[in-house]
C-alpha cells in the first residue's frame, strides 16, 4: 500500500482526478473573487508544477508565510526550501510585479493634487490643453487623488459643478483659469464672486472648493492666498 504523498507543513495531497479542470470551470463560471486564497495560490502554482495536486502545497505556503503577499514576496531560498522549483518561484512574482505595476499606473492616471507643488506640476500639463479664457474644474476624492479634469462655466452657477462632484463621489473641487494677457490679478479677481458663490453652496454637501489657480502671462495666482475666497 502506497504512502499518501505530503508536502511541507503536514498536508497530504487529496486531489482528485480533474480537479484543476473544475478549479477553472469555477473561475469562468464565476469569477476569480469567488476563490479562497489558497485556491487562488494554488491555481497560480499549476503552471508551476504540472500534473500534481497543488493544495497541499498552496496551504503549506500560506501557513509558512502568513498571507498571499507574505508568499509573493518570500524570499527564493525560503521556497526552494518548501520544496518549489525555480519555474514554481518564478510563476509566484507575477502578481506582485503585477499589483506594482497597477499601483504606479492608477497613480499616474489619477495624480495627488493634495499641496502647491502637486498642483503646479499637474497644471504644466493642464496647461497644453487649455484655452486662454477657459476655465476647468479638477475634481478629488478625499485623498486628493485626481478623478476628473473637465471644463466648467462660470455662467452656469454652482448647479452643474456640484451635480458632477456628486455623481464622481468628489469630496474637493480646485478651479483653474487659463487667462488670456497679463493683467492675471484683475482679470482673475472677476470670477472670484461666482466662486465664492460655488463655496458656499458645495459646503452643505460635504464638498470643499480647495482653491481656484489663475495663470495668465505671469505667475500662477491662488484665489485662496490672495483672500478671494
Amino acid at each position: 500500500m502506497h504512502d499518501t504523498p505530503q508536502t511541507p507543513g503536514g498536508f497530504t495531497s487529496t486531489g482528485p482526478h480533474g480537479h484543476r479542470g473544475r478549479m477553472r470551470a469555477r473561475v469562468l463560471a464565476s469569477g476569480a473573487a469567488s476563490l479562497a486564497d489558497y485556491e487562488l495560490l494554488e491555481m497560480l502554482l499549476f503552471h508551476g508544477i504540472p500534473r500534481r495536486d497543488t493544495k497541499p502545497m498552496a496551504k503549506a505556503l500560506l501557513q509558512q508565510f502568513g498571507t498571499l503577499i507574505g508568499v509573493f514576496r518570500a524570499p527564493g531560498k525560503a521556497l526552494r526550501g518548501m520544496g518549489l522549483t525555480d519555474e514554481a518561484i518564478r510563476v509566484l512574482r507575477f502578481p506582485a510585479i503585477a499589483a506594482e505595476r497597477l499601483a504606479g499606473a492608477e497613480l499616474r492616471a489619477r495624480p495627488a493634487l493634495g499641496n502647491w507643488a502637486q498642483l503646479l506640476a499637474y497644471l504644466d500639463i493642464a496647461m497644453r490643453g487649455a484655452q486662454p479664457g477657459q476655465m476647468r474644474m479638477f475634481y478629488v476624492d478625499n485623498r486628493n487623488r485626481l478623478l476628473a479634469d473637465e471644463p466648467f462655466e462660470a455662467h452656469d452657477g454652482a448647479a452643474t459643478a456640484l451635480r458632477r462632484a456628486l455623481g464622481l463621489h468628489a469630496t474637493g473641487l480646485i478651479g483653474f483659469l487659463r487667462l488670456d494677457g497679463d493683467n492675471t490679478m484683475h482679470d482673475g479677481r472677476n470670477y472670484a464672486p461666482a466662486m465664492r458663490m460655488l463655496e458656499e453652496a458645495a459646503r452643505p454637501l460635504a464638498v470643499m472648493l480647495h482653491d481656484v489657480v489663475a495663470i495668465g502671462a505671469g505667475d500662477p495666482v491662488s484665489f485662496r492666498q490672495e483672500g478671494w475666497l
